[in-house]
């Protein structure tokens, strides 16, 4: 009918395959098969078994591969993604988000010692007066 609207409720929500979803979201269908199998994205299944996604997982993707990105583990992920869906930021997840970021700062403060290790094996091997003193006879 012309002039009549359907309550937002109502409507059917527009759905697309897994290989549109990954190439909205710039990741690829075996991620998106991951993401499925650990909780993290939910797609409805036709009759036929195939993957149907809403609009809404485009955005749902690129959140879980900016946390992905900030270091957190699946576990992680899934354990915030409700926080994120109810939009309520909770003491626990707030520290759940600094024990990962203490973690990271312990990984960063490790590898700035591995680093400094390797600058003095090149210095040593850069001083040719001093042989190879790496090697010991």
């Amino acid at each position: 009918m012309v002039g009549v609207t359907m309550p937002q409720s109502t409507m059917p929500e527009t759905t697309m395959r897994i290989g549109e979803l990954a190439t909205r979201s710039g990741v690829s269908v075996r991620a998106l098969r991951y993401y499925e199998e650990q909780g993290l994205l939910t797609a409805e299944r036709s009759d036929s078994g195939q993957r149907h996604y809403p609009e809404r997982a485009v955005d749902r993707v690129q959140l879980i591969q900016m946390l992905y990105g900030a270091g957190l583990s699946s576990r992680t992920i899934l354990e915030l993604l409700p926080c994120v869906d109810a939009g309520v930021n909770t003491p626990e997840s707030r520290a759940r988000l600094a024990a990962e970021r203490k973690r990271i700062d312990e990984q960063i403060a490790g590898l700035i010692r591995t680093r400094d290790r390797l600058d003095a094996v090149i210095a040593v091997s850069e001083n040719p007066a001093n042989g190879c003193t790496l090697i010991h006879d």
